[in-house]
């Protein structure tokens, strides 16, 4: 939990008096503040106020939280699905009568319910999406008593499914805000552009206006603004009734919102009665068209644009969906510079963060529905499902990144209740939604994914194509798209890729036919047909990057394929995945769980990215063995236009970069290495001449390893203070065991305790080794006693360290 000391009280004592000062003054009537810190927690699941009261367990923390943010990922099966309680003393220093004030939630998990001053101030079912609660009645000028239950218990009427892939974690997740607006105020603007060409483009604007004193004096005030800041257009009109439209025409030559230049205006709405500013509303907006052609490719603003995607879950290492802002747009950077320009949200709505980053970065959002799984349900179901749709369309409308809404993800599969899989009341429904969808948003397309009984309803369908991991070769992909492009008129590749395991790497990983071939050693080749990578545990970085690479060498060079979606950005944990190399990991990120990028990244990266780079395959794979003269090929992923490769100083050749040429766009090299250390430095050259380049080291041996019979432990101090524990699995002649794959456990004994429930490759008491490694971070525990590790598994009797600290 995080204590905070009583300055914080001081602090926030003082930003609230700011705050209701700036509510004050009639230039900015409209206020938002920030209420994450000081909040108390208590982890019991009464339903009565009173009970919650008079708890004396309760801890100190701030907002964003999860109570699941380590039991998600300890080693114990399942998390906890219940209720807890937050409480927040508010100190409100001064209350104006002629405004209302509200507390805005930007997610809380799953359902929540309000007391303010002892009352209940209102509720909201559904997570991942924001909701307002009037307080105006309930507040008083001084100290006020927030009280919030928040539930995330198993409950098969809200959406998503508990049988889904991933955690529902609960908890306020998001920030919370206290809100100050006069009572006449704009309570929402719409922003649509209904005409948008090179040439000229129109914008519309619908205010919503709550006019509580009936007041026949309001105006409202619009003023467009270009990127630059410069203003457009602006308009006044009076205010009559709830609704006030209004459109600028022949706005000439717009600076286009793309991908590359995501240009963005800026909206101003300012209401006035008797020419005082009462509320001010601002918002941004892209000018942007797009379209599927027919069984062909997407086009934004009438040209080809590749969609180049991947997919974000909503959470990291050690605090699970309760993200920082600097965390949401550290993944989107991510994702940007990798240059994807596309992103599947999944399989739900994100923190409004997400959707800021997308549109100031230039990232086409899909945004889903989380009907994940489950099937049809009951009509309180269906009530919760249709409100959480309007909810995401109303809240996430004026986004120009946004240009998909998904009604949802597997949907029929694994139903929770009787006749849940009924294909008839399935479409029923989903017709129901996809009607609502484009009667809230007619500019916008729909979608749905594997739910092949219903493709003709949605506007856009993907199919499951996995290949190469759960079923058939990844050779066969282009096969596979070429019978969808035909079959779906609208048709996107969401969800392909695999696992793997970082470190975990083979001198010849299974080919693109499926065959595990020999890896030099025996006198005759050996090879082994493989029917389901998935289920044979390969996992390797080096299958991953080879898969990744097909596809991309595919979806770069088809002129009439439309683009896919790899799955997924980042490694996320899932209840349903107890036996993965880290437990409880869905592992087929691009990253680990803390963003740092896997070999798989650097594919990607060469496609699409445009910072110059080079990268050669791969920097956690410096410990190899093989028969003498027997030489390697060597991938370096580059998306610059030649690229020389250098064994210990020795030139081995210039080569040129071909998209067409699979692998790595003809960027291999075969490489003879040399007993003991390596040194490969790579270099690329743009077409503009700039040179970067790429260095690793690696040791080779000449002789085998025998079976495992022992294991290792060594110690590395990190920066931060902490202990990196290494444990290597060896042979009786003290050889690492580069074939040993099976788990390790760590524990730590005295001086410290380990970094665990991470969900990391350094972050779990339990993760198997990847070629004969395995590592856990340890933290001191101040005493600058030693620190006393074991690690041991099913094979060994153990190992014992002992550290010196200072």
């Amino acid at each position: 939990m995080n204590n905070r000391p009583n300055h914080y009280n001081t602090f926030q004592y003082f930003a609230l008096f700011v705050f209701f000062q700036i509510c004050l003054s009639s230039s900015f009537a409209q206020a938002k503040l920030n209420i994450n810190n000081d909040w108390l927690y208590l982890e019991n699941h009464t339903s009565n106020l009173n009970e919650a009261q008079k708890n004396q367990n309760w801890v100190s923390l701030n907002l964003p939280h999860t109570w699941n943010a380590e039991d998600a990922t300890d080693l114990y099966p399942g998390y906890r699905r219940d209720a807890s309680w937050y409480q927040k003393k508010l100190t409100i220093p001064q209350i104006d009568k002629n405004k209302v004030y509200s507390l805005y939630f930007e997610g809380s998990n799953v359902t929540t319910k309000v007391y303010v001053n002892g009352k209940e101030a209102g509720s909201h079912i559904g997570g991942y999406i924001g909701f307002s609660i009037d307080v105006t009645n309930l507040i008083k000028e001084g100290n006020n008593d927030i009280f919030v239950r928040v539930d995330n218990s198993y409950d098969i009427e809200i959406i998503p499914s508990q049988k889904s892939d991933f955690y529902i974690y609960g908890g306020i997740t998001r920030d919370v805000w206290l809100v100050s607006k006069y009572k006449n105020h704009i309570d929402n603007l719409k922003i649509s552009t209904p005409e948008v060409a090179a040439k000229k483009a129109s914008v519309q604007i619908i205010s919503s206006i709550v006019n509580s004193d009936n007041s026949k004096d309001l105006a409202l005030t619009i003023t467009l603004k270009n990127p630059k800041g410069k203003k457009v257009a602006s308009k006044t009109i009076s205010v009559a009734d709830k609704t006030t439209t209004i459109t600028f025409e022949n706005i000439k030559n717009p600076e286009l919102w793309d991908t590359d230049t995501p240009n963005l205006y800026s909206i101003t709405a300012v209401l006035s009665e008797k020419n005082q500013i009462k509320d001010s509303a601002s918002e941004k907006v892209g000018f942007r068209w797009f379209e599927f052609k027919d069984h062909g490719p997407f086009y934004l603003n009438g040209k080809r644009l590749i969609i180049r995607g991947t997919h974000r879950h909503e959470e990291q290492a050690g605090v699970g969906a309760a993200m920082t802002n600097e965390q949401h747009w550290a993944d989107m950077k991510s994702i940007k510079a990798m240059g994807a320009n596309f992103v599947r949200l999944a399989h739900y709505p994100q923190d409004p963060e997400v959707y800021k980053a997308c549109d100031e970065l230039g990232i086409l959002v899909w945004d889903e529905l989380p009907w994940c799984r489950g099937g049809i349900g009951n009509d309180v179901w269906k009530t919760n499902t249709k409100n959480m749709l309007v909810e995401i369309i109303n809240q996430n409308y004026n986004h120009p990144s946004i240009i998909i809404w998904s009604l949802g993800n597997e949907i029929n599969w694994l139903p929770d209740f009787p006749d849940g899989d009924n294909d008839v009341k399935t479409n029923a429904f989903l017709t129901e939604l996809n009607e609502l969808a484009h009667k809230l948003d007619p500019s916008r397309k729909t979608a749905i994914r594997k739910y092949y009984e219903g493709s003709h309803i949605v506007d856009v369908f993907s199919p499951s194509i996995w290949s190469g991991w759960y079923s058939g070769s990844y050779k066969s992909y282009q096969k596979a798209i070429d019978v969808y492009k035909k079959e779906y008129k609208h048709f996107i590749h969401a969800e392909y890729g695999g696992d793997s395991h970082v470190g975990r790497h083979s001198e010849n990983p299974v080919t693109g036919e499926n065959v595990i071939k020999s890896e030099g050693w025996e006198e005759a080749i050996v090879q082994t047909k493989v029917a389901n990578i998935a289920q044979i545990g390969d996992w390797s970085e080096n299958y991953i990057v080879d898969l990744f690479d097909w596809h991309l060498h595919i979806s770069e060079n088809d002129p009439s394929f439309v683009g896919n979606i790899q799955w997924a950005f980042k490694d996320f944990a899932t209840p349903l995945r107890p036996e993965d190399d880290i437990p409880y990991m869905n592992q087929k990120g691009l990253t680990d769980r803390n963003g740092n990028p896997k070999d798989a990244y650097y594919v990607f990266k060469s496609y699409w990215a445009k910072e110059p780079f080079t990268y050669i395959e791969s920097h956690t794979w410096t410990e190899r063995q093989g028969p003498e003269n027997t030489p390697r090929t060597i991938s370096v992923f580059s998306n610059c236009e030649k690229v020389t490769l250098f064994h210990d100083g020795k030139d081995l050749g210039e080569k040129q970069r071909n998209i067409t040429i699979y692998p790595a766009c003809g960027l291999t090299w075969d490489v003879n290495f040399k007993k003991g250390e390596n040194t490969l430095v790579a270099i690329g050259k743009t077409k503009d001449g700039k040179t970067v380049s790429d260095t690793i080291k690696v040791n080779y041996r000449f002789n085998k390893n025998d079976a495992a019979s022992s294991l290792q432990l060594s110690a590395e101090k990190l920066k931060n203070g902490h202990f990196l524990i290494t444990a290597i699995a060896i042979d009786n002649h003290n050889l690492r065991c580069l074939d040993y794959e099976e788990s390790v456990y760590f524990q730590c004994l005295k001086g410290g305790k380990t970094l665990k429930n991470q969900g990391t490759p350094t972050g779990s008491e339990s993760i198997k080794m990847a070629n004969g490694k395995a590592s856990i971070e340890v933290i001191p525990d101040g005493s600058n006693e030693p620190i006393e590790m074991t690690a041991l598994n099913q094979s060994f009797k153990g190992e014992y360290l002992k550290i010196t600290v200072n």
